[in-house]
Protein backbone atom coordinates (compact mmCIF):
# COMPACT_ATOMS: atom_id res chain seq x y z
CA UNK A 1 0.00 0.00 0.00
CA UNK A 2 1.44 3.35 -0.88
CA UNK A 3 1.69 6.44 1.27
CA UNK A 4 2.84 9.62 0.95
CA UNK A 5 3.61 13.12 3.18
CA UNK A 6 1.77 15.01 1.05
CA UNK A 7 -0.48 13.07 -0.77
CA UNK A 8 1.67 10.47 -2.16
CA UNK A 9 0.89 6.92 -3.07
CA UNK A 10 2.12 4.57 -0.25
CA UNK A 11 2.10 0.92 -1.16
CA UNK A 12 1.73 -1.83 1.23
CA UNK A 13 2.35 -5.52 -0.19
CA UNK A 14 4.53 -8.39 0.94
CA UNK A 15 7.52 -7.43 -0.74
CA UNK A 16 11.09 -5.30 0.23
CA UNK A 17 10.71 -1.43 0.06
CA UNK A 18 6.71 -1.70 1.12
CA UNK A 19 4.45 -1.00 4.06
CA UNK A 20 3.96 -4.53 5.93
CA UNK A 21 0.67 -3.20 6.52
CA UNK A 22 -1.95 -0.65 6.72
CA UNK A 23 -1.40 0.55 10.10
CA UNK A 24 2.35 1.04 9.19
CA UNK A 25 1.36 2.85 6.02
CA UNK A 26 -1.40 4.87 7.70
CA UNK A 27 1.11 5.68 10.19
CA UNK A 28 2.86 8.18 7.79
CA UNK A 29 -0.03 9.03 6.11
CA UNK A 30 -0.88 12.93 5.97
CA UNK A 31 -3.90 14.31 4.25
CA UNK A 32 -4.42 13.27 0.73
CA UNK A 33 -2.42 10.05 1.24
CA UNK A 34 -3.68 7.11 -1.44
CA UNK A 35 -2.36 3.88 0.33
CA UNK A 36 -2.63 0.88 -2.68
CA UNK A 37 -2.97 -2.57 -1.19
CA UNK A 38 -1.66 -5.79 -2.64
CA UNK A 39 -3.33 -8.66 -3.12
CA UNK A 40 -3.93 -10.51 0.03
CA UNK A 41 -5.19 -11.03 3.37
CA UNK A 42 -5.07 -8.31 5.97
CA UNK A 43 -6.25 -9.37 9.81
CA UNK A 44 -6.13 -5.66 10.36
CA UNK A 45 -8.66 -2.85 11.94
CA UNK A 46 -7.91 0.92 11.10
CA UNK A 47 -9.55 3.65 12.97
CA UNK A 48 -8.92 7.39 11.70
CA UNK A 49 -9.43 10.27 13.10
CA UNK A 50 -9.03 13.73 11.23
CA UNK A 51 -6.90 12.19 8.07
CA UNK A 52 -8.37 12.01 5.16
CA UNK A 53 -7.44 9.10 3.01
CA UNK A 54 -7.87 6.74 0.27
CA UNK A 55 -7.62 2.92 0.63
CA UNK A 56 -8.01 0.79 -3.01
CA UNK A 57 -6.88 -2.64 -4.12
CA UNK A 58 -4.25 -2.80 -6.24
CA UNK A 59 -5.29 -2.81 -9.79
CA UNK A 60 -7.05 -6.27 -10.60
CA UNK A 61 -6.00 -7.14 -7.21
CA UNK A 62 -8.28 -9.36 -4.64
CA UNK A 63 -7.99 -7.74 -1.22
CA UNK A 64 -9.89 -8.86 2.16
CA UNK A 65 -9.40 -6.89 5.36
CA UNK A 66 -10.30 -9.75 7.79
CA UNK A 67 -11.54 -7.84 11.22
CA UNK A 68 -13.30 -10.95 12.52
CA UNK A 69 -11.17 -11.02 15.80
CA UNK A 70 -11.33 -7.85 16.29
CA UNK A 71 -14.69 -6.66 19.06
CA UNK A 72 -14.49 -2.91 17.08
CA UNK A 73 -15.33 -1.74 13.84
CA UNK A 74 -12.88 -2.87 10.74
CA UNK A 75 -13.34 0.70 9.65
CA UNK A 76 -13.69 3.63 11.70
CA UNK A 77 -13.49 7.39 10.31
CA UNK A 78 -14.19 9.55 12.85
CA UNK A 79 -14.11 13.33 10.91
CA UNK A 80 -11.80 13.59 7.81
CA UNK A 81 -12.74 11.41 4.85
CA UNK A 82 -11.98 8.18 4.00
CA UNK A 83 -12.37 6.75 0.52
CA UNK A 84 -12.43 2.77 0.15
CA UNK A 85 -11.88 1.12 -3.24
CA UNK A 86 -12.58 -2.25 -4.79
CA UNK A 87 -11.83 -4.16 -0.82
CA UNK A 88 -13.33 -6.81 0.85
CA UNK A 89 -14.09 -6.44 4.23
CA UNK A 90 -15.12 -9.44 6.88
CA UNK A 91 -16.10 -8.55 10.16
CA UNK A 92 -16.40 -9.52 13.39
CA UNK A 93 -17.93 -8.43 16.69
CA UNK A 94 -18.99 -4.93 15.41
CA UNK A 95 -19.83 -2.91 12.48
CA UNK A 96 -17.73 -3.65 9.38
CA UNK A 97 -17.57 -0.02 8.17
CA UNK A 98 -18.48 3.05 10.62
CA UNK A 99 -18.31 6.77 10.31
CA UNK A 100 -19.14 9.78 12.13
CA UNK A 101 -18.96 13.11 10.82
CA UNK A 102 -16.93 11.76 8.32
CA UNK A 103 -16.72 12.20 4.38
CA UNK A 104 -16.95 8.83 3.13
CA UNK A 105 -17.03 7.18 0.08
CA UNK A 106 -16.71 3.39 -0.54
CA UNK A 107 -16.71 1.87 -4.03
CA UNK A 108 -17.26 -1.51 -5.64
CA UNK A 109 -16.79 -3.28 -2.44
CA UNK A 110 -17.70 -6.16 -0.40
CA UNK A 111 -18.54 -6.25 3.28
CA UNK A 112 -19.83 -8.89 5.03
CA UNK A 113 -20.70 -10.53 8.65
CA UNK A 114 -20.79 -8.16 11.94
CA UNK A 115 -23.14 -7.17 15.11
CA UNK A 116 -25.10 -4.30 14.06
CA UNK A 117 -24.98 -2.44 10.93
CA UNK A 118 -22.96 -3.82 8.22
CA UNK A 119 -21.63 0.01 7.29
CA UNK A 120 -22.88 2.73 10.22
CA UNK A 121 -23.06 6.30 8.97
CA UNK A 122 -23.93 9.25 11.13
CA UNK A 123 -23.40 12.75 11.42
CA UNK A 124 -24.12 15.69 8.62
CA UNK A 125 -21.53 14.94 6.15
CA UNK A 126 -22.23 13.55 2.69
CA UNK A 127 -21.29 10.31 1.78
CA UNK A 128 -21.35 7.70 -1.39
CA UNK A 129 -22.04 3.92 -1.31
CA UNK A 130 -21.80 2.56 -5.07
CA UNK A 131 -21.52 -0.82 -6.75
CA UNK A 132 -21.31 -2.44 -3.38
CA UNK A 133 -22.49 -5.82 -1.85
CA UNK A 134 -23.42 -6.46 1.82
CA UNK A 135 -24.12 -9.69 3.45
CA UNK A 136 -24.32 -11.69 6.33
CA UNK A 137 -24.91 -8.75 9.04
CA UNK A 138 -27.51 -8.03 11.59
CA UNK A 139 -28.57 -5.02 9.55
CA UNK A 140 -27.50 -3.87 6.17
CA UNK A 141 -26.87 -0.01 5.85
CA UNK A 142 -27.80 2.28 8.40
CA UNK A 143 -27.75 6.12 8.04
CA UNK A 144 -28.50 8.88 10.90
CA UNK A 145 -28.76 12.25 9.88
CA UNK A 146 -26.59 12.11 6.86
CA UNK A 147 -27.12 13.28 3.26
CA UNK A 148 -25.78 10.91 0.14
CA UNK A 149 -25.99 8.67 -2.19
CA UNK A 150 -26.34 4.70 -2.21
CA UNK A 151 -26.74 3.62 -5.95
CA UNK A 152 -26.06 0.12 -7.40
CA UNK A 153 -25.87 -1.75 -4.28
CA UNK A 154 -27.16 -5.22 -3.32
CA UNK A 155 -28.00 -5.67 0.51
CA UNK A 156 -28.53 -9.29 1.14
CA UNK A 157 -29.06 -12.27 3.63
CA UNK A 158 -29.53 -10.23 7.41
CA UNK A 159 -31.14 -10.77 10.00
CA UNK A 160 -32.84 -6.92 10.48
CA UNK A 161 -33.31 -4.54 8.17
CA UNK A 162 -31.71 -4.15 4.95
CA UNK A 163 -31.44 -0.39 4.56
CA UNK A 164 -32.42 1.69 7.62
CA UNK A 165 -32.69 5.69 6.81
CA UNK A 166 -33.45 8.10 10.42
CA UNK A 167 -32.42 10.94 11.95
CA UNK A 168 -33.77 13.11 9.31
CA UNK A 169 -31.32 11.80 6.69
CA UNK A 170 -31.89 13.17 3.03
CA UNK A 171 -29.89 10.47 1.04
CA UNK A 172 -30.80 9.27 -2.61
CA UNK A 173 -31.38 5.38 -3.05
CA UNK A 174 -30.78 4.27 -6.19
CA UNK A 175 -31.16 1.33 -8.38
CA UNK A 176 -30.25 -0.73 -5.00
CA UNK A 177 -31.35 -4.01 -4.73
CA UNK A 178 -32.61 -5.28 -0.97
CA UNK A 179 -33.12 -9.14 -0.35
CA UNK A 180 -33.49 -11.68 2.51
CA UNK A 181 -33.77 -9.67 5.21
CA UNK A 182 -35.22 -11.17 8.60
CA UNK A 183 -37.64 -7.55 9.08
CA UNK A 184 -37.89 -4.91 6.79
CA UNK A 185 -35.95 -4.15 3.33
CA UNK A 186 -36.30 -0.17 3.59
CA UNK A 187 -36.74 1.06 6.90
CA UNK A 188 -37.44 4.81 6.73
CA UNK A 189 -38.27 6.80 10.35
CA UNK A 190 -37.64 10.26 12.28
CA UNK A 191 -37.77 12.48 9.46
CA UNK A 192 -36.17 10.92 7.28
CA UNK A 193 -37.12 12.19 3.85
CA UNK A 194 -34.85 10.07 0.85
CA UNK A 195 -35.35 9.84 -2.41
CA UNK A 196 -35.59 5.92 -3.22
CA UNK A 197 -35.95 5.03 -6.92
CA UNK A 198 -35.47 2.37 -9.03
CA UNK A 199 -34.81 -0.19 -6.20
CA UNK A 200 -36.12 -3.98 -5.59
CA UNK A 201 -37.25 -5.28 -2.48
CA UNK A 202 -37.65 -9.13 -2.11
CA UNK A 203 -37.93 -11.83 0.87
CA UNK A 204 -38.11 -9.78 3.78
CA UNK A 205 -39.76 -11.15 7.06
CA UNK A 206 -41.88 -8.08 7.60
CA UNK A 207 -42.38 -5.43 5.15
CA UNK A 208 -40.72 -4.59 2.32
CA UNK A 209 -40.26 -0.38 2.74
CA UNK A 210 -42.09 0.44 6.49
CA UNK A 211 -42.29 3.92 7.30
CA UNK A 212 -42.88 5.01 10.66
CA UNK A 213 -41.81 8.17 13.03
CA UNK A 214 -42.66 11.37 10.74
CA UNK A 215 -40.78 9.76 7.94
CA UNK A 216 -41.34 11.68 4.62
CA UNK A 217 -39.57 9.30 1.31
CA UNK A 218 -39.88 9.47 -2.37
CA UNK A 219 -40.80 6.28 -3.51
CA UNK A 220 -40.32 5.92 -7.22
CA UNK A 221 -40.17 3.49 -9.75
CA UNK A 222 -39.46 0.95 -7.27
CA UNK A 223 -40.36 -3.02 -7.01
CA UNK A 224 -41.57 -4.67 -4.06
CA UNK A 225 -41.95 -8.93 -4.20
CA UNK A 226 -42.54 -11.45 -1.68
CA UNK A 227 -42.69 -9.55 1.42
CA UNK A 228 -44.52 -11.59 4.25
CA UNK A 229 -45.89 -7.89 5.12
CA UNK A 230 -47.22 -5.66 3.18
CA UNK A 231 -45.13 -4.24 0.62
CA UNK A 232 -45.33 -0.30 1.27
CA UNK A 233 -46.75 0.95 4.77
CA UNK A 234 -46.92 4.11 5.96
CA UNK A 235 -47.42 4.51 9.65
CA UNK A 236 -49.60 7.43 10.93
CA UNK A 237 -47.93 11.23 10.90
CA UNK A 238 -45.74 9.87 7.97
CA UNK A 239 -46.12 11.58 4.14
CA UNK A 240 -44.21 11.62 1.29
CA UNK A 241 -45.08 10.23 -2.14
CA UNK A 242 -45.00 6.63 -4.03
CA UNK A 243 -45.17 6.85 -7.75
CA UNK A 244 -44.35 4.00 -10.49
CA UNK A 245 -43.78 1.28 -8.00
CA UNK A 246 -45.09 -2.26 -8.61
CA UNK A 247 -45.98 -4.43 -5.75
CA UNK A 248 -47.07 -8.40 -6.03
CA UNK A 249 -47.17 -11.46 -4.12
CA UNK A 250 -46.90 -9.42 -0.79
CA UNK A 251 -49.26 -9.42 2.24
CA UNK A 252 -52.47 -7.90 2.14
CA UNK A 253 -52.93 -4.97 1.95
CA UNK A 254 -50.11 -4.57 -0.49
CA UNK A 255 -50.15 -0.79 -0.06
CA UNK A 256 -50.68 0.10 3.90
CA UNK A 257 -51.59 3.72 4.66
CA UNK A 258 -52.59 4.18 8.41
CA UNK A 259 -54.93 6.88 9.47
CA UNK A 260 -53.54 9.84 9.95
CA UNK A 261 -50.63 8.77 7.32
CA UNK A 262 -50.95 11.64 3.83
CA UNK A 263 -48.67 9.93 1.43
CA UNK A 264 -49.43 11.03 -2.06
CA UNK A 265 -49.91 8.49 -4.22
CA UNK A 266 -49.84 8.69 -7.73
CA UNK A 267 -49.79 5.65 -10.72
CA UNK A 268 -48.81 2.49 -8.98
CA UNK A 269 -48.27 -0.53 -11.66
CA UNK A 270 -50.62 -3.59 -12.07
CA UNK A 271 -49.09 -6.36 -9.70
CA UNK A 272 -50.37 -8.91 -12.75
CA UNK A 273 -49.15 -6.58 -15.77
CA UNK A 274 -46.25 -6.64 -17.54
CA UNK A 275 -44.08 -3.31 -17.93
CA UNK A 276 -44.96 -2.50 -21.60
CA UNK A 277 -42.75 1.20 -21.19
CA UNK A 278 -39.68 -1.01 -19.33
CA UNK A 279 -40.24 -3.82 -22.23
CA UNK A 280 -39.65 -1.61 -24.83
CA UNK A 281 -37.07 -0.12 -23.28
CA UNK A 282 -34.96 -2.87 -22.68
CA UNK A 283 -36.15 -4.37 -26.52
CA UNK A 284 -34.90 -0.93 -27.86
CA UNK A 285 -31.48 -1.99 -25.86
CA UNK A 286 -31.14 -4.73 -27.11
CA UNK A 287 -31.90 -3.28 -31.30
CA UNK A 288 -29.34 -0.42 -30.70
CA UNK A 289 -26.55 -3.38 -30.46
CA UNK A 290 -24.34 -3.62 -33.60
CA UNK A 291 -25.18 -6.54 -35.88
CA UNK A 292 -26.36 -9.15 -34.51
CA UNK A 293 -29.53 -9.78 -36.83
CA UNK A 294 -30.23 -13.44 -35.76
CA UNK A 295 -29.29 -13.32 -31.87
CA UNK A 296 -32.06 -10.25 -31.84
CA UNK A 297 -34.87 -12.17 -33.55
CA UNK A 298 -34.09 -15.27 -31.06
CA UNK A 299 -34.81 -12.95 -28.13
CA UNK A 300 -37.47 -11.00 -29.70
CA UNK A 301 -39.47 -15.11 -30.13
CA UNK A 302 -38.79 -15.60 -26.96
CA UNK A 303 -39.87 -12.28 -25.44
CA UNK A 304 -43.77 -12.59 -27.70
CA UNK A 305 -43.93 -16.51 -26.36
CA UNK A 306 -43.48 -15.41 -22.85
CA UNK A 307 -45.52 -11.92 -22.97
CA UNK A 308 -48.62 -14.22 -24.67
CA UNK A 309 -48.22 -16.93 -21.93
CA UNK A 310 -48.40 -14.19 -19.46
CA UNK A 311 -51.48 -12.79 -21.10
CA UNK A 312 -53.17 -16.49 -20.79
CA UNK A 313 -52.51 -16.62 -17.27
CA UNK A 314 -54.39 -13.42 -16.41
CA UNK A 315 -57.07 -14.75 -18.46
CA UNK A 316 -57.00 -17.98 -17.13
CA UNK A 317 -56.21 -20.04 -19.55
CA UNK A 318 -53.53 -22.56 -18.61
CA UNK A 319 -49.82 -22.29 -19.43
CA UNK A 320 -47.17 -25.08 -20.09
CA UNK A 321 -44.03 -25.20 -17.75
CA UNK A 322 -41.17 -22.79 -18.95
CA UNK A 323 -37.80 -22.44 -17.86
CA UNK A 324 -35.87 -19.65 -18.80
CA UNK A 325 -32.34 -21.34 -19.43
CA UNK A 326 -30.30 -20.61 -22.76
CA UNK A 327 -27.05 -21.83 -24.27
CA UNK A 328 -25.49 -19.10 -26.06
CA UNK A 329 -22.82 -20.48 -28.24
CA UNK A 330 -20.02 -18.36 -30.63
CA UNK A 331 -16.86 -17.02 -29.94
CA UNK A 332 -15.85 -14.27 -27.81
CA UNK A 333 -16.35 -10.49 -28.11
CA UNK A 334 -19.72 -11.26 -29.55
CA UNK A 335 -22.14 -9.72 -27.35
CA UNK A 336 -23.32 -12.91 -25.41
CA UNK A 337 -22.78 -11.53 -22.02
CA UNK A 338 -24.46 -8.09 -23.32
CA UNK A 339 -27.02 -9.70 -24.42
CA UNK A 340 -27.59 -12.13 -21.24
CA UNK A 341 -28.00 -8.68 -19.39
CA UNK A 342 -30.61 -7.42 -21.13
CA UNK A 343 -32.29 -11.07 -21.32
CA UNK A 344 -32.41 -10.76 -17.62
CA UNK A 345 -33.87 -7.15 -17.45
CA UNK A 346 -36.42 -8.13 -20.04
CA UNK A 347 -37.49 -11.55 -17.63
CA UNK A 348 -37.68 -8.38 -14.80
CA UNK A 349 -39.95 -6.58 -17.15
CA UNK A 350 -42.21 -8.86 -18.26
CA UNK A 351 -42.47 -10.09 -14.05
CA UNK A 352 -41.48 -13.71 -15.31
CA UNK A 353 -38.46 -12.75 -12.30
CA UNK A 354 -38.89 -10.57 -9.66
CA UNK A 355 -35.57 -8.89 -9.55
CA UNK A 356 -33.38 -9.81 -12.87
CA UNK A 357 -30.15 -9.00 -11.22
CA UNK A 358 -26.96 -10.55 -13.24
CA UNK A 359 -24.42 -12.95 -12.02
CA UNK A 360 -21.60 -13.69 -14.12
CA UNK A 361 -19.32 -16.41 -12.57
CA UNK A 362 -16.81 -19.08 -14.60
CA UNK A 363 -14.99 -22.05 -13.69
CA UNK A 364 -12.79 -20.51 -10.35
CA UNK A 365 -16.61 -19.35 -8.54
CA UNK A 366 -18.10 -22.98 -9.06
CA UNK A 367 -15.12 -25.55 -8.51
CA UNK A 368 -13.81 -25.87 -5.02
CA UNK A 369 -10.66 -27.53 -4.02
CA UNK A 370 -11.49 -30.84 -2.46
CA UNK A 371 -14.57 -33.35 -2.78
CA UNK A 372 -17.95 -31.74 -1.18
CA UNK A 373 -16.47 -28.18 -1.87
CA UNK A 374 -17.60 -27.78 -5.27
CA UNK A 375 -21.00 -28.85 -4.75
CA UNK A 376 -21.03 -26.41 -1.29
CA UNK A 377 -19.73 -23.13 -3.70
CA UNK A 378 -21.89 -24.13 -6.74
CA UNK A 379 -25.27 -24.11 -4.57
CA UNK A 380 -24.41 -20.93 -3.04
CA UNK A 381 -23.72 -19.35 -6.30
CA UNK A 382 -27.08 -20.55 -7.55
CA UNK A 383 -29.08 -19.21 -4.42
CA UNK A 384 -27.32 -16.29 -4.68
CA UNK A 385 -28.44 -15.84 -8.46
CA UNK A 386 -32.00 -17.03 -7.35
CA UNK A 387 -34.57 -14.23 -8.57
CA UNK A 388 -32.38 -13.23 -11.79
CA UNK A 389 -29.88 -14.57 -14.13
CA UNK A 390 -26.86 -16.41 -13.63
CA UNK A 391 -24.30 -15.88 -16.38
CA UNK A 392 -21.73 -19.44 -17.17
CA UNK A 393 -19.00 -17.72 -19.28
CA UNK A 394 -16.73 -20.64 -20.45
CA UNK A 395 -19.18 -23.52 -19.06
CA UNK A 396 -17.32 -25.99 -21.08
CA UNK A 397 -14.18 -25.48 -18.74
CA UNK A 398 -16.55 -27.46 -16.14
CA UNK A 399 -15.94 -30.82 -17.74
CA UNK A 400 -13.88 -33.49 -17.40
CA UNK A 401 -12.25 -33.00 -20.73
CA UNK A 402 -11.94 -29.29 -20.45
CA UNK A 403 -11.38 -28.67 -16.61
CA UNK A 404 -8.68 -29.31 -14.27
CA UNK A 405 -8.57 -30.61 -10.91
CA UNK A 406 -9.96 -34.20 -11.47
CA UNK A 407 -13.58 -34.40 -11.47
CA UNK A 408 -14.46 -30.91 -9.70
CA UNK A 409 -15.45 -29.28 -12.59
CA UNK A 410 -18.20 -32.33 -13.27
CA UNK A 411 -19.25 -31.85 -9.79
CA UNK A 412 -20.49 -28.77 -10.21
CA UNK A 413 -22.32 -29.30 -13.27
CA UNK A 414 -23.93 -32.34 -11.52
CA UNK A 415 -24.94 -29.93 -9.13
CA UNK A 416 -26.31 -27.77 -11.40
CA UNK A 417 -28.39 -30.02 -13.06
CA UNK A 418 -31.63 -30.62 -10.10
CA UNK A 419 -31.05 -26.85 -9.20
CA UNK A 420 -31.80 -25.86 -12.75
CA UNK A 421 -34.90 -28.32 -12.68
CA UNK A 422 -35.98 -27.27 -8.84
CA UNK A 423 -36.10 -23.89 -10.04
CA UNK A 424 -36.90 -23.07 -13.58
CA UNK A 425 -39.55 -20.29 -12.57
CA UNK A 426 -37.41 -18.69 -9.88
CA UNK A 427 -33.91 -18.39 -12.21
CA UNK A 428 -32.20 -18.46 -15.48
CA UNK A 429 -29.22 -20.22 -15.68
CA UNK A 430 -27.38 -19.15 -19.53
CA UNK A 431 -24.12 -21.10 -20.26
CA UNK A 432 -21.54 -19.62 -22.73
CA UNK A 433 -18.89 -20.90 -24.66
CA UNK A 434 -17.53 -21.51 -27.89
CA UNK A 435 -20.13 -23.52 -30.06
CA UNK A 436 -18.13 -27.14 -30.49
CA UNK A 437 -17.02 -26.91 -26.91
CA UNK A 438 -20.28 -26.46 -25.65
CA UNK A 439 -21.15 -29.85 -27.04
CA UNK A 440 -19.03 -31.75 -24.84
CA UNK A 441 -20.08 -30.02 -22.13
CA UNK A 442 -24.04 -30.90 -22.60
CA UNK A 443 -22.63 -34.47 -22.90
CA UNK A 444 -21.32 -34.29 -19.51
CA UNK A 445 -24.14 -35.00 -17.80
CA UNK A 446 -27.19 -37.22 -19.25
CA UNK A 447 -29.73 -34.53 -17.59
CA UNK A 448 -28.42 -31.37 -18.81
CA UNK A 449 -28.80 -30.99 -22.24
CA UNK A 450 -32.87 -31.16 -21.58
CA UNK A 451 -32.86 -27.93 -18.93
CA UNK A 452 -32.16 -25.58 -21.71
CA UNK A 453 -35.44 -24.32 -23.89
CA UNK A 454 -33.31 -22.94 -26.83
CA UNK A 455 -29.43 -22.65 -28.12
CA UNK A 456 -28.78 -18.85 -29.77
CA UNK A 457 -25.40 -19.28 -31.91
CA UNK A 458 -23.37 -15.85 -31.72
CA UNK A 459 -21.75 -15.14 -35.30
CA UNK A 460 -18.91 -13.37 -35.65
CA UNK A 461 -18.71 -9.58 -36.29
CA UNK A 462 -18.07 -8.25 -40.54
CA UNK A 463 -15.25 -6.13 -40.87
CA UNK A 464 -18.06 -3.24 -41.40
CA UNK A 465 -19.52 -4.48 -38.31
CA UNK A 466 -16.30 -3.99 -36.54
CA UNK A 467 -15.57 -0.88 -37.85
CA UNK A 468 -19.16 0.90 -36.16
CA UNK A 469 -17.90 -0.74 -33.27
CA UNK A 470 -14.83 1.47 -32.93
CA UNK A 471 -16.15 4.24 -34.00
CA UNK A 472 -19.26 3.86 -31.26
CA UNK A 473 -15.95 3.09 -28.81
CA UNK A 474 -14.63 6.44 -30.32
CA UNK A 475 -17.94 8.57 -29.97
CA UNK A 476 -18.61 7.44 -26.51
CA UNK A 477 -14.98 8.34 -25.16
CA UNK A 478 -15.80 12.44 -26.85
CA UNK A 479 -13.17 11.41 -30.01
CA UNK A 480 -13.66 11.94 -33.12
CA UNK A 481 -12.13 9.34 -36.09
CA UNK A 482 -10.05 10.32 -38.97
CA UNK A 483 -12.50 9.33 -41.57
CA UNK A 484 -9.34 8.20 -43.80
CA UNK A 485 -8.80 5.65 -41.41
CA UNK A 486 -11.80 3.86 -42.25
CA UNK A 487 -10.15 1.75 -44.73
CA UNK A 488 -7.37 0.62 -42.72
CA UNK A 489 -9.23 0.14 -39.68
CA UNK A 490 -11.21 -2.39 -42.18
CA UNK A 491 -8.34 -4.15 -43.84
CA UNK A 492 -7.07 -4.62 -40.19
CA UNK A 493 -10.35 -6.34 -39.47
CA UNK A 494 -10.38 -8.60 -42.93
CA UNK A 495 -7.16 -9.57 -42.05
CA UNK A 496 -7.36 -10.88 -38.22
CA UNK A 497 -11.08 -11.81 -38.44
CA UNK A 498 -9.45 -15.08 -39.83
CA UNK A 499 -6.75 -16.05 -36.50
CA UNK A 500 -8.13 -18.74 -34.42
CA UNK A 501 -7.86 -16.33 -31.37
CA UNK A 502 -9.93 -13.36 -32.76
CA UNK A 503 -11.61 -11.17 -29.88
CA UNK A 504 -14.29 -9.60 -32.19
CA UNK A 505 -15.57 -6.65 -30.17
CA UNK A 506 -12.50 -7.17 -27.38
CA UNK A 507 -10.17 -7.01 -30.62
CA UNK A 508 -12.04 -3.96 -31.52
CA UNK A 509 -11.95 -2.75 -27.84
CA UNK A 510 -8.21 -2.98 -27.85
CA UNK A 511 -7.23 -1.35 -30.69
CA UNK A 512 -9.37 1.40 -29.89
CA UNK A 513 -6.90 1.74 -26.45
CA UNK A 514 -3.95 1.11 -28.06
CA UNK A 515 -5.03 3.88 -30.60
CA UNK A 516 -5.64 5.98 -27.60
CA UNK A 517 -2.30 5.56 -26.11
CA UNK A 518 -0.65 6.52 -29.70
CA UNK A 519 -2.60 9.56 -29.58
CA UNK A 520 -1.61 10.51 -26.09
CA UNK A 521 2.82 10.10 -27.36
CA UNK A 522 1.73 12.18 -30.57
CA UNK A 523 0.21 15.07 -28.43
CA UNK A 524 3.02 15.00 -25.69
CA UNK A 525 5.75 15.98 -28.00
CA UNK A 526 3.85 18.89 -28.81
CA UNK A 527 5.33 20.89 -26.52
CA UNK A 528 2.63 22.93 -25.54
CA UNK A 529 -1.23 22.27 -24.58
CA UNK A 530 -3.14 20.72 -27.23
CA UNK A 531 -6.18 22.66 -28.65
CA UNK A 532 -9.53 20.70 -27.89
CA UNK A 533 -10.03 20.04 -31.45
CA UNK A 534 -6.11 18.12 -31.24
CA UNK A 535 -7.42 16.14 -28.12
CA UNK A 536 -10.26 14.90 -29.61
CA UNK A 537 -8.88 13.71 -32.97
CA UNK A 538 -7.37 10.46 -33.70
CA UNK A 539 -5.85 10.63 -37.05
CA UNK A 540 -4.50 7.66 -39.47
CA UNK A 541 -0.84 8.02 -37.93
CA UNK A 542 -2.64 6.77 -34.37
CA UNK A 543 -4.50 4.37 -36.14
CA UNK A 544 -1.38 2.49 -38.35
CA UNK A 545 0.67 2.73 -34.74
CA UNK A 546 -1.77 0.74 -32.40
CA UNK A 547 -1.91 -2.04 -35.83
CA UNK A 548 1.29 -2.38 -35.70
CA UNK A 549 2.40 -2.39 -32.00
Amino acid sequence: MTTSTSGRVLLVAQRPGAYPTIGDALAEASDGAVITIAGGEYAETVELTGLRVTLAAADGATVVIDGRGADRPVFRGIGGALVLEGIEVLAGDASAIQADDTELAIRNCTVSGGRGPAIAIRGTTAFTVSGCVISGAEQGIVVDGSPGRIEDTTVEDVTGDGITLGQGADPVVLRCTVTGCGLRGIYVYQYARPVVEGCTVSHTGHEGIAVAHHGVPVLKRCTVTDTRGPGISFASGCGGEISGCRVSNTAEPGIAIAEGATPTIGEVADPGAVGDNALDEMLAELDAMIGLPGVKEEVRSLVDELQVNEWRRRAGLPVGAAGHHLIFAGAPGTGKTTVARIYGKLLKALGVLPVGQFREVSRRDLVGQYIGHTAEKTATVFEEAKGGVLFIDEAYTLTRLAGSGGDFGQEAIDTLVPLMEEHRDEVAVIVAGYTGEMVDFLAANPGLASRFGKTIEFENYSPAELLAIFGRMASAGDYEVDPAAGPVLTSHFQRVSGDVNFGNARDARLLFEKARTAQSQRLRLLGRMPAIEELRGLHVADVEAAIAR
